[in-house]
């Protein structure tokens, strides 16, 4: 009887530290956000565009699905600096950020939203996608206040998906996965 409790209890516990229901060698769970979305710039003005999951096919991808506070993005700013410094091929491979504006301390949203919009600026090549109503971590069952890194190839399977901040060896991982199918 002992040996069920802890197996039961092991379980349990393997499902905690990995909520989300993404699978690698599967493509993500279909998402689509309407409110707000990818956001655009062209000059000084900013537009909002529906997104859904299927956009990004076509290119390798990191997928940084973030909840909207400062700790989660921080929590795997190395990888996206170690990406940076990458300068992998625009054309083949893109990040995508995701950011759960409805995961954000209370009073934060317009921050957020300011935030959100101000990387897109710095980064325009990077796509990113403002999710008012937190549909994609809803879809893909992601944990609260975190940040879960995501590889997909072109085809839009999944090569590797982590919640949390990534280790050394993870980031290493990541960008082997990135050059190996670029």
């Amino acid at each position: 009887m002992k040996i069920k409790t802890l197996v039961a209890l092991a379980v349990a516990c393997s499902f905690t530290a990995s909520a989300h229901n993404i699978k690698v060698d599967q493509t993500l769970p279909l998402v689509e956000v309407k409110n707000y979305g990818e956001i655009l710039v062209k000059g000084d003005d900013i537009s909002y565009q529906e997104w859904s999951s299927q956009d990004m096919i076509g290119k390798v991808r990191v997928i940084q699905a973030i909840a909207g506070r400062s700790s989660s993005k921080g929590l795997n700013q190395p990888l996206m600096a170690a990406i940076t410094d990458s300068k992998f091929a625009q054309d083949s491979y893109q990040t995508t950020s995701i950011i759960n504006q409805n995961d954000a301390i209370w009073g934060t949203g317009s921050f957020v939203k300011s935030s959100a919009e101000d990387s897109k600026k710095d980064f325009p090549w990077s796509s990113m996608v403002l999710d008012e109503d937190g549909k994609v971590a809803g879809a893909w069952d992601l944990q609260e206040e975190s940040s879960a890194i995501i590889v997909q190839d072109k085809q839009g399977k999944v090569l590797f998906v982590k919640e949390g901040a990534l280790n050394q060896s993870e980031i290493e991982q990541v960008l082997s996965l990135i050059k190996d199918n670029i």
